[in-house]
């Protein structure tokens, strides 16, 4: 358990603490996913909620991996793409997902602590296995929805920009580029948000553990 502490620590640097990520904190980040998962699949582990949640994190990262491992395979081998615009606009989104996907998640893993320190009792029918895989796999659909459309508008971009008098969907570029805009106006508030509730949260469970 405590390498999963150190592990939730470092998940909350690189997310919700730096402003952006880097090389040296996404290579950490991925070692500790990795890590995190041979340790869940040990027997030592509980299946509990907290669980649940951190695993989903940890594999949040492959999305990560996909992206880094493509641009690598590009760079050393020198690959010819034949849409560089769109590959790179999927490597991007990709990394937006996990992003988002580890926000919400990390912010669960607040919320479950946050419960378990004042309403352990009363809590307890809401922290289970079940809830905690069905709030992952709503986070996951939610996510991947939010990339599609991401993708989807970057595709219809590229388009216009290519052939701007032939294409035939002028209607659903213009819907899909202010429903884009909408959507990264609305996470980029929601990431703020989830900030000021995640320091807020660890705030009152260090006081109130001190107080103990």
């Amino acid at each position: 358990m405590k390498d999963l502490r150190r592990y939730l620590v470092l998940k909350y640097v690189q997310y919700l603490v730096l402003s952006s990520s880097n090389a040296i904190s996404t290579f950490l980040g991925l070692l500790g996913s990795l890590y995190t998962i041979i340790i869940l699949q040990s027997a030592k582990v509980s299946s509990k909620s907290t669980a649940v949640l951190i695993s989903s994190l940890a594999k949040a990262d492959i999305l990560v991996s996909v992206s880094v491992v493509s641009e690598m395979v590009v760079w050393t081998f020198d690959v010819s793409i034949s849409s560089t615009a769109f590959t790179s606009a999927l490597l991007q989104n990709l990394l937006t997902a996990n992003v988002h996907i580890s926000c919400l998640l990390l912010s669960c893993v607040a919320f479950e602590a946050y419960l378990i320190t004042f309403f352990p009792t009363e809590s307890r029918h809401l922290r289970t296995v079940k809830n905690a895989t069905l709030t992952s796999r709503v986070i996951w659909i939610l996510v991947t929805a939010e990339c599609t459309l991401f993708q989807t508008d970057d595709l219809l971009k590229a388009s216009s920009t290519s052939a701007p008098n032939r294409s035939p969907c002028v209607l659903l570029f213009h819907f899909s580029s202010m429903a884009a805009a909408l959507l990264k106006s609305l996470s980029y508030f929601l990431g703020i948000l989830l900030r000021i509730v995640n320091v807020y949260i660890y705030y009152k469970i260090f006081f109130s553990m001190s107080n103990r």
